[in-house]
């Protein structure tokens, strides 16, 4: 699984954001701007009676068009939203997506994201198909919030970037009566693919400019509309055959009427039910399609709707429908309220009723803004939230950049309860407001003091200063990165036409672990500015040279397009001007580098694209322009180079005919310069995509961009799950870019060709850079390969000692070998290539970080990792924290402290990733570096419990994403993984599992926090007991899971489709649903009491399965689960089946092993824990069965079949765990030794042998009753445990494997008389201990009941004569032993002396009557001493010990 974290940069000046639409969600309150730049702003609204706030969150980077719609929906909704009620009671029932919980946005390059609010990040981002046109309006289903209609057109998308846009294409709409192309599909939202289609073809009417749903005839249809007024009606259902239209009775009816007069302008259309409000500037008609007639109209030239100073100067721009309680649709009778405003911010709100066939209307309030507080260029649009009146203004920050747009939000609560008649007057009253302007002042520039006023003037003054100070706003901007190192410099262009360098300094002080840290007040960061250019910088790329530079060329460049035609070439490392290119005759717009893998001399140039339509290919080498590639009719909006091939694809649109553009993409030839193919249509995208997945194929870092340029990293898709793809190690080597390198940075760069040891471990770059938008500069880190450079220099430590035991250098072929990677040269050194590749796992992992941590909460802590662990704060940058979501978006959190925490209180999978990141990152320091163990575990503690403790009202991290990562690769990453989730088990269990007492416990200690719930209530919890007065029945029944909570518990085990989180780690479905599953299993062993006790029940089986699967990310965890909950939790419910169990891992292991070749994708982790964690688990809890068992696989399986080995090591891993659970089969445990060790079977002899001869020495070794001759040529075992009357020894032949001798060992005469209590319980202890004598001729046994020694004198002629008779024989001597001290009489040790003396009763033998056969197995099982020897001291004397202590000494 993916565990990346961002690290956003943010540049001094806030960028520019003009707001082109608005949503808002309910629950919690949150306000969504989209702007005309593709980004989205996230808002968070807390309001009150009295005051509200809004601040800005996060921006969310999805897009990189401008924004075409946004609005709420619901992807985790199954069924319809029937019966749907708020949550609040101020919200009212009439809002139909009150309990919507994403947002959909689109933009005019026809992409779609789903953005979570829970989560924030994006859950799903994907392109509509070509044929489906420009998306341009979102209507979300009411019935269904999970669908939303997604209006298409055809139309060029810059007309509507203009402010006066709207009017232009109204204008031209009225003047061209061409029937206009139009496409409306229905997309469900989670998964964003298209339904069906409602809508393909030629509209009736104008240019689509109104969209809204309807209710009619009981069924949902899509009302369109024109800006003349024309509507067209098609039904939403799939029932309707495809290109079916609607009725011509129903559309005739409405498109034939004239809605609106001659010549009339729809300024907006609203439709609620059956209601249809059109508004043009002098006028609002309302209609009700169910009649077909207009119920009642407003005329805004007369002085009743607003106030007589204002009516004169209002003119309305645009109109809303207010969701209210008060609002009803039904039938006959409409009671709606509605909000107009104008282009200077002032709105009107109204009621309107229609009762009885009566058409009232009445005014309810004004919004009034002064004269003097409006911009010269501003843009208004109202948006509901709750019972308040978000007023959204976007105005230009400064004349003198028109293109440089902030927003402003004023908050205006709403009366529009009951309408009683004395709210009818009542006046709207600004509760606040926010900007994020003003936070970013704040919170961002420490060096800047002083406040911002309330006041714009003052806000405006305050913003002139500091831009004056700061120098202009960013145009453009990018991160110059290296392929496999961190990135070393972040370059702004500015539209005043200065380019600034801020480079890292992170390398300086880091020479050596032991050396001392430089103090605080050095900078970090050495900045230097570019002047030359005359106009905006729109694009930037730095490369470094690969060939041979000629002349004065330098080996780093930097590469800048401007708004003034050039071009211009800078040395990066001196920062002087190298050259000037002027073959543009407009704008430069887009600058692209040369792919990995092309080849001499291309990989030198770069292509330029200018608004001239032109493409110009230049070489860094000759410093001239060495191809044009011109005839473009429009402006190449993408442009992507294969270098491998030697192709140039540039996609653009073509406005040939402007009723109909289409996509047109050129195909160049690089060598030729010739034009090579033309495609059209939708032929277009699919060759254009299919270069694109080429070139990401050969990259990096699975992108169309190979980093370095400014080129908005939203423009092409990534392609995440590519093949990796390494860079030859030239290429690695010339890659190591720094400026004025320092001794450690010139070794480094010396040793890079023989270091390839780190880098063959890593298959992605460990940090990735990418620009979204101008002056935003994203970083993100990688866990996996951050913790593999860790894991690869452990590694290495046995590399350097087989090494130095090796010859003293290293060839390039034994490289090879090692390494896996060739190396062009001898190496002289090894040691130096892993002390180089420690050093970089330790640069790399010490700047991310750096750039991660949470500077400024604990002081302590940050003084300690600055000294200690040496890090560096990012002070001369402005660092916020983000979130990665699907196919390269990304939401990032604005400056401030208080936007990063937000993050962390309202996401859980935030602070679940983000406490991963640095709890292993900690770790991976410690294995790195252990003089700096101290303060990385401090560190780890800080975001493992003491953060929480700090802000009790963050978030717990989400338990099913913390499980996704205990079995990932890294050691360091699965303990981090799971130290904290049991940290954050107690109080973050999931509702549904949760047991009353914990759910009660739960809402106590977040109520104490502060943290509100959103989730639904347990099932379960009506009745609340007390535990005191509750007695056992009862306690009992509660424990019965009803009905309702177990089908809630499986709906829950079983949800895949409903998850939000499972998209932040780039999973399936199928992972959602193994997590939650490895939660259930791991709360039921671990936290039984805070789960309801029926959920072991229901999660076992699903538990057996996820081991079945052999899923590489699962199923290691679930067998590991499985083996440590087996003696606690499972053996109670699976015991029967245990025998399935294990025949079905042999089954399993069998398959594998037998189809190697088919099964590669099964990893060898899988197989060994199955192994060596699961199967001695269920062989220990129920041991006869897994006996009978291997017993079965010797003559079922083939004789070389892995299973009898897997058996033997099973054996072996109970044997050394738990030896007790084999006494009573120690037979069975021979037995089957012996028969994979059969001489007549020569297969399964020669497969199994070392393993079977181990696992009888261990048996040996554990076992005192077992013993194996000094030849190794007999072996006798003895009953441990077994009626006294049947004891006996058998002894086996090893040459034959077959038993030769039988040794009764039984009770001698008079012996059960003399044991008192015998004759009740006959089983007991037998034989102790045995041994062979130093001849191997004689053998004597040791019981401990009885304190017995008996002795077997057989000479060779008797075993040979005697070999085929297994008639027991008797003993040959029999010795009693006097007690030892400290000797214990009792029910399972007697001695004959103790029995004869005592005169006492036994209390254990009187309760023996009431114990059965089966306790009483166990009781001597347990009691049972394995630690008793047999040692012979001489040739007759044998010495019997315990615990190597000696106890007494017998002649024989």
């Amino acid at each position: 699984m993916k565990c990346r974290s961002v690290a956003c940069l943010w540049s001094r000046a806030p960028p520019s954001h003009r707001v082109i639409a608005t949503a808002a969600l309910t629950n919690p309150p949150t306000l969504y701007t989209g702007g005309s730049d593709g980004s989205i702003i996230w808002w968070s609204v807390s309001s009150s009676e009295s005051n509200s706030e809004v601040q800005p969150i996060a921006m969310l980077c999805g897009h990189a068009a401008p924004i075409a719609d946004l609005s709420v929906c619901d992807p985790t909704t199954v069924s319809g939203n029937d019966g749907v009620t708020a949550d609040c009671s101020d919200c009212g029932n009439a809002d139909p997506f009150v309990n919507c919980c994403a947002l959909i946005s689109a933009c005019t390059d026809g992409v779609l994201c789903v953005w979570s609010r829970s989560s924030g990040h994006c859950r799903r981002r994907r392109k509509l198909p070509p044929w489906v046109g420009s998306p341009s309006i979102l209507c979300t289903l009411p019935s269904e919030p999970r669908y939303v209609c997604v209006g298409c057109s055809y139309i060029e998308s810059h007309s509507l970037d203009t402010v006066d846009g709207a009017e232009a294409l109204a204008d031209t709409d009225v003047q061209n009566r061409k029937p206009s192309r139009c496409t409306v599909v229905v997309v469900d939202t989670y998964t964003l693919t298209i339904v069906h289609s409602v809508f393909h073809g030629n509209l009736t009417i104008g240019y689509l400019k109104f969209m809204g749903v309807v209710q009619l005839e009981e069924e949902e249809s899509l009302l369109m509309a024109d800006s003349s007024g024309r509507l067209q009606l098609v039904r939403v259902s799939e029932n309707s055959e495809k290109g079916e239209d609607v009725s011509e009775s129903s559309k005739g009816s409405i498109v034939s009427r004239n809605w609106l007069n001659e010549g009339e302008i729809a300024i907006s259309v609203i439709t609620r039910g059956n209601l249809v409000a059109l508004f043009s500037k002098n006028r609002g008609v309302f209609w009700l399609l169910n009649r077909g007639e207009a119920i009642g109209e407003i005329s805004f030239v007369d002085n009743l709707v607003c106030s007589e100073d204002r009516s004169s100067d209002f003119h309305f721009k645009e109109a809303m429908l207010l969701y209210s309680s008060a609002s009803a649709t039904e039938g006959d009778i409409v009671s709606e309220s509605f909000v107009l405003w104008d282009d200077s911010g002032s709105a009107v709100l109204f009621d309107m009723s229609y009762i009885d066939g009566e058409f009232t209307y009445k005014n309810l309030g004004e919004i009034v803004t002064a004269s003097d507080q409006r911009s010269e260029k501003s843009s208004f649009c109202f948006v509901q939230l709750r019972q308040n009146l978000l007023r959204v203004e976007s105005s230009c920050c400064d004349t003198e950049q028109p293109f440089q747009w902030r927003p402003h939000i004023t908050v205006w609560s709403l009366c529009l309860g009951n309408g009683d008649e004395q709210k009818v007057q009542l006046q709207c009253k600004m509760l606040g407001e926010g900007s994020y302007f003003a936070d970013w002042i704040s919170s961002s520039c420490a060096d800047l003091k002083g406040s911002i006023g309330s006041e714009t003037g003052t806000s405006e003054n305050y913003l002139r200063s500091f831009v004056s100070d700061n120098g202009q706003c960013v145009s453009s901007s990018m991160v110059i990165s290296e392929n496999m190192y961190a990135p070393y410099a972040v370059v702004h262009g500015f539209y005043s036409g200065e380019i600034e360098i801020a480079k890292f300094d992170f390398l300086r002080g880091l020479d050596s672990p032991a050396s001392t840290p430089r103090s605080n007040t050095d900078s970090l960061v050495s900045r230097q500015r570019l002047l030359g250019h005359t106009g905006p910088v729109l694009c930037l790329a730095a490369h470094r040279m690969l060939g041979a530079a000629k002349g004065c060329t330098p080996s780093h460049v930097l590469i800048s397009g401007s708004m003034d035609c050039t071009i211009r070439i800078w040395d990066l490392e001196s920062g002087n001007l190298v050259m000037i290119l002027h073959h543009h005759v407009a704008p430069v717009r887009q600058i692209i580098l040369a792919p990995a893998r092309t080849e001499h001399p291309w990989r030198d140039c770069f292509l330029s694209v200018g608004d001239d339509s032109c493409v110009a290919l230049s070489s860094l080498e000759t410093l001239r322009v060495e191809r044009m590639f011109p005839g473009h009719p429009n402006y190449p909006e993408k442009v992507v180079w294969d270098g491998t091939r030697g192709y140039i694809a540039c996609l653009f649109r073509s406005l040939s005919r402007k009723s109909d553009p289409i996509d047109v993409l050129y195909i160049w030839d690089v060598k030729t310069g010739a034009r090579e193919r033309v495609l059209r249509g939708a032929a277009s995208h699919s060759m254009f995509d299919h270069f694109c997945a080429g070139i990401s194929e050969k990259s990096h870092s699975g992108s169309v961009l190979d980093g370095n340029t400014s080129v908005s990293s939203l423009l092409f898709p990534v392609d995440e799950e590519r093949k990796p793809f390494y860079l030859k190690n030239y290429e690695r080597a010339a890659s190591l870019s720094t400026s004025k390198p320092s001794s450690s940075q010139e070794k480094t760069r010396e040793e890079s060709s023989s270091a390839s040891s780190f880098f063959e471990s890593i298959r992605y770059p460990p940090i990735k850079c990418a620009c979204p938008f101008p002056g935003i500069s994203t970083l993100v880190f990688d866990l996996s390969p951050l913790a593999v450079s860790c894991q690869a220099h452990e590694d290495s430590d046995m590399h350097k000692m087989l090494e130095e035991s090796s010859s003293g250098k290293v060839t390039a072929q034994q490289n090879t070998l090692n390494n896996k990677s060739p190396v062009q040269k001898t190496v002289d050194n090894p040691a130096e290539v892993v002390h180089m590749d420690k050093a970089i796992g330790e640069y790399l992992i010490r700047f991310s970080l750096s750039f991660l941590h949470l500077w400024g909460i604990d002081s302590e802590l940050d003084q300690m990792l600055i000294a200690h662990l040496k890090l560096k704060r990012p002070e001369s940058f402005i660092v916020a924290s983000g979130l990665q979501g699907d196919k390269g978006s990304l939401t990032l959190a604005f400056p401030g402290l208080n936007a990063t925490l937000e993050l962390w209180k309202s996401s859980s999978e935030f602070s679940a990733l983000r406490s991963v990141m640095m709890v292993s990152l900690a770790q991976c320091m410690i294995s790195l570096s252990h003089s700096t163990a101290t303060a990385s575990s401090t560190l780890a503690a800080f975001y493992t419990r003491n953060l929480a403790e700090k802000y009790p009202d963050l978030k717990p991290p989400l338990l099913q994403l913390l499980v996704t990562f205990w079995q990932d690769r890294s050691e360091q990453v699965r303990m981090a993984a799971r130290s904290i989730f049991h940290h954050t088990a107690s109080f973050a269990i999931p509702l549904p599992l949760c047991s009353d007492h914990a759910s009660e416990h739960a809402k106590l200690m977040r109520s104490l926090s502060g943290i509100s719930l959103h989730e639904p209530k347990a099932l379960g919890s009506e009745e609340e007991h007390s535990t005191n007065s509750v007695d056992s029945e009862h306690i009992h029944e509660a424990q019965r899971l009803s009905q309702a909570e177990e089908s809630e518990l499986l709906s829950w085990l079983e949800s895949f489709e409903m998850q939000d989180w499972i998209s932040c780690v780039g999973g399936t479905s199928q992972d959602a649903m193994a997590a939650h599953i490895i939660v259930a299993a791991a709360l039921s062993i671990w936290y039984p009491s805070l789960v309801k006790p029926g959920l072991a029940m229901l999660v076992v089986h699903k538990l057996l399965n996820l081991v079945m699967a052999m899923s590489e990310k699962y199923s290691s965890t679930a067998a590991e689960l499985l083996s440590e909950g087996m003696e606690t939790t499972w053996k109670l419910l699976i015991g029967p089946d245990i025998p399935r169990i294990v025949s079905d891992i042999f089954f399993q292991i069998e398959c594998v092993s037998s189809s190697a070749g088919a099964h590669q994708a099964v990893p060898s982790s899988i197989k060994e824990t199955l192994v060596e964690v699961l199967l001695p688990s269920l062989a220990m809890a129920d041991v006869l069965g897994f006996l009978s068992i291997i017993e079965s696989q010797i003559w079922s399986t083939a004789s070389d079949s892995p299973v009898h080995v897997v058996s033997l090591r099973t054996l072996i891993r109970i044997i050394r765990a738990s030896p007790r659970n084999l006494v009573l089969h120690l037979d069975k445990v021979v037995n089957f030794v012996l028969q994979t060790m059969d001489p007549s079977n020569t297969v399964m002899r020669k497969t199994c042998l070392q393993t079977s001869m181990a696992t009888l020495r261990e048996v040996v070794r554990v076992f005192p009753m077992v013993i194996l001759n000094d030849s190794s040529t007999r072996l006798a075992i003895g009953d441990a445990i077994t009626e006294i009357n049947n004891a006996c020894i058998r002894i086996y032949d090893m040459q034959s494997m077959t038993k030769v001798r039988v040794l009764d060992a039984s009770g001698p005469p008079g012996l059960p008389s003399l044991l008192r209590g015998s004759s009740e319980s006959p089983v007991t202890t037998a034989i102790s201990a045995l041994s062979f004598s130093p001849d191997g001729e004689g053998l004597v046994a040791f019981s401990e009941n009885g304190l017995m020694i008996r002795w077997w004198s057989l000479g060779s002629v008797w075993w040979e004569k005697l070999s085929r008779s297994l008639t027991p024989v008797q003993c040959t001597k029999l010795i009693f032993m006097h007690p030892w001290d400290g000797f214990s009489s009792n029910s399972s040790r007697t001695s004959v002396i103790s029995s004869i003396t005592s005169h006492e009763e036994v209390p254990l033998q009187e309760t023996s009557k009431n114990i059965s056969h089966g306790d009483r197995l166990k009781q001597l099982v347990q009691h049972l001493d394995l630690s008793y020897r047999l040692e012979w001291a001489s040739e007759r004397k044998v010495v019997l010990t315990r615990h190597s202590v000696e106890l007494g000494t017998c002649l024989l």
